[in-house]
């Protein structure tokens, strides 16, 4: 698909695989914005985009029009040395003028206040992206203000050190608007304080292998790269605080040793987890890792991810006719959408132009393209701490995650069937297809089924995960929970392993506790453009294909492959899935040669050659 604005030519010399070079993220950059700033109020404080609003309300909504697009303005102007070519930073000096003049009021301009996430926090949120842009710019911008526009700026922003952020990545936009005050000489003991809770609420949360849990539960998704990595080693990057960038240098560079691979050999990255459509923000902590030399990657490489993230959205509709990227995913997708996603929320994908902050002659721009981690040989990457399992096939580019450990429940919280989220509670997703809406059948599912009422699965307790030589695995266990009825029957739990061979991924179930008259069924994945393949090996019965008209974010319409079985008390359910675009691929169940289930001991011979075991008590995996 085109997109509104005009791009450089493709270079195939030195971008073999995209054709994209840093012009064309410059290009890209003022793309957007000219697009964003035709919605502006007259003043420039609020981009009113044309859209739904959000719950947070059509205000609120304006300001983030105004932060997000500062943050792509920020890494343009701050990455070129401070040319402006497009007079971008005289529109945010005035928006700024304009919006802290009279904060709270309801007029054409006046910024909402900032206060505590339940009463009306999503200005909090803001806050971080205007400092954020405000430190980027400050020579050419906040230095050249008045004094008394720069106090009202600050009167404003310090409203996020005063009121409290919601319970998880919320808390580095305070840091972020202290990293600005005392970086323009208006620090003081609130701002000292701010960074420092922030910094030591990091170290709770950090759970190894590079992820951190995005609050005090087991939320693992985008938001490690585009906010909890990216925040506070970009305040060590511009600060130059060089003990804080040896502190969490470390850590992003070995988030990307898995991150990396999270990518397809398009471009596309994992669906998974909320706020989605920030789009190719999830590309943020390879440019930031490139930038400050926290990465496992070569610079060939790394532009190879960014810039193809980038073109993937481009190429599929992400841009609108007028300019404007799109509440969706590719195109428009409601779905993929969360209550607090308006007009501007995609903006956020602004983040991914911190690549810019590496100068033109910078390898990362000069080097040419390198093939992503995951268009290399077949890879299955297990991530214990998180709970995540990772499986490439170089073949057809796809990459998919298998879902052992990221539940967004909160420790609190109970667990409602009703808050079922498709985007963190199936077992599986990928870079080429999407879950299925709540109000069609679940993909990638076990459910049990009592009385005609299916189960999800929300809080979700990691059992380990390991690798050998070309195979891997991760399991987990849950309570099903019934959105009618009682929400839990009595020592009912399912206990899950998932081993990841090539394309094969072998998909074990121990049901406990299931009543009488129980039924059970497994989905596998939901796609109509692909080759989605589920195998009976042991315990199942039933094989049939089920609907799913409202389709996903990559497809209008999709099927896919289901087993279904009755069981009662305790039942072991061993099936084979398989994802891929390889349509004279050999039939699925003849990859497995035999299976034995004697004394507790689950044996499945490969056809070529290894065997796999499985004990559940304890639980333990591997090769014989």
């Amino acid at each position: 698909m085109s997109i509104p604005f005009e791009l450089p030519a493709e270079n195939r010399e030195s971008s073999p695989h995209t054709g994209y070079t840093r012009a064309h993220w410059e290009a890209v950059a003022d793309g957007l914005l000219g697009a964003a700033w035709r919605w502006a109020t007259p003043g420039g404080a609020l981009l009113d985009l044309p859209g739904r609003p959000s719950g947070s309300g059509v205000r609120s909504d304006g300001l983030e029009g105004y932060a997000r697009t500062f943050l792509a303005a920020g890494f343009r102007i701050a990455g070129a040395g401070g040319k402006d070519p497009h007079g971008w930073l005289e529109r945010y000096a005035s928006g700024l003028a304009a919006g802290t003049r009279t904060p709270g009021r309801d007029d054409a301009e006046s910024w909402p206040l900032i206060l505590d996430h339940h009463v009306q926090g999503q200005p909090m949120v803001e806050s971080a992206s205007v400092a954020l842009g405000l430190t980027l710019t400050r020579p050419w911008l906040w230095d050249r203000l008045d004094g008394d526009v720069q106090d009202r700026a600050e009167t404003w922003l310090r409203g996020a050190l005063t009121h409290t952020p919601a319970p998880n990545n919320w808390y580095l936009f305070p840091f972020m608007v202290a990293s600005f005050l005392e970086a323009a000489g208006r620090g003081d003991t609130a701002t000292e304080r701010a960074m420092e809770r922030a910094l030591d609420l990091m170290e709770t949360w950090y759970r190894g292998d590079g992820w951190y849990a995005d609050g005090d539960g087991r939320a693992f998704d985008h938001y490690n790269g585009w906010a909890l990595h990216l925040y506070p080693l970009l305040h060590a990057h511009l600060s130059g605080d060089t003990a804080l960038s040896d502190r969490f240098g470390p850590r992003l560079r070995e988030h990307l040793e898995g991150f990396s691979l999270l990518f397809g050999a398009d471009g596309a990255p994992i669906h998974f987890g909320r706020s989605l459509t920030y789009r190719f923000a999830a590309s943020a902590a390879v440019g930031m890792g490139a930038v400050t030399g926290h990465t496992p990657l070569s610079p060939g490489t790394s532009r190879r991810l960014i810039s193809a993230n980038l073109r993937y959205f481009l190429d599929r509709g992400a841009v609108t006719d007028d300019g404007l990227l799109s509440l969706g995913w590719h195109g428009p997708h409601i779905a993929t959408l969360q209550s607090y996603s308006g007009p501007a929320s995609p903006y956020w994908a602004s983040k991914a132009f911190v690549a810019l902050l590496a100068p033109e002659n910078d390898p990362l721009w000069t080097a040419t393209e390198e093939p992503t981690p995951s268009e290399g040989p077949d890879r299955v990457l297990a991530l214990p701490a998180p709970g995540l399992l990772v499986q490439s096939t170089g073949a057809d580019g796809i990459v998919r995650l298998h879902n052992h450990g990221s539940d967004h429940v909160r420790p609190h919280e109970g667990e409602s069937a009703a808050q079922d989220d498709p985007l963190y509670g199936r077992q599986a997703y990928s870079t080429h297809t999407g879950p299925t809406s709540r109000a069609n059948v679940a993909d990638n599912h076990l459910s049990v089924e009592v009385g005609g009422i299916a189960s999800v699965r929300r809080r979700i307790h990691p059992l380990g995960g390991g690798q050998g030589d070309g195979w891997g695995w991760a399991a987990s266990w849950h309570r099903p929970v019934f959105v009618s009825g009682p929400p839990m029957v009595p020592g009912l739990r399912v206990e899950s392993v998932t081993v990841a061979r090539g394309r094969h991924e072998l998909r074990i179930h121990r049901v406990v506790g299931a009543p009488h008259g129980a039924r059970v069924t497994l989905t596998g994945w939901a796609t109509q453009m692909l080759r989605s393949e589920l195998a009976g090996l042991h315990g199942w019965g039933e094989a049939d294909q089920v609907r799913a008209p409202e389709g996903t974010a990559y497809e209008p319409w999709v099927r896919m492959p289901r087993l279904s079985a009755r069981v009662r008390g305790t039942a072991v359910l061993v099936a084979l899935a398989s994802l891929g675009a390889d349509a004279d691929a050999p039939p699925l169940a003849a990859a497995v040669t035999e299976l034995t289930w004697v004394d507790g001991e689950l044996r499945v011979h490969w056809a070529d050659g290894p065997r796999t075991v499985v004990t559940f008590e304890p639980l333990r995996v591997r090769t014989a």
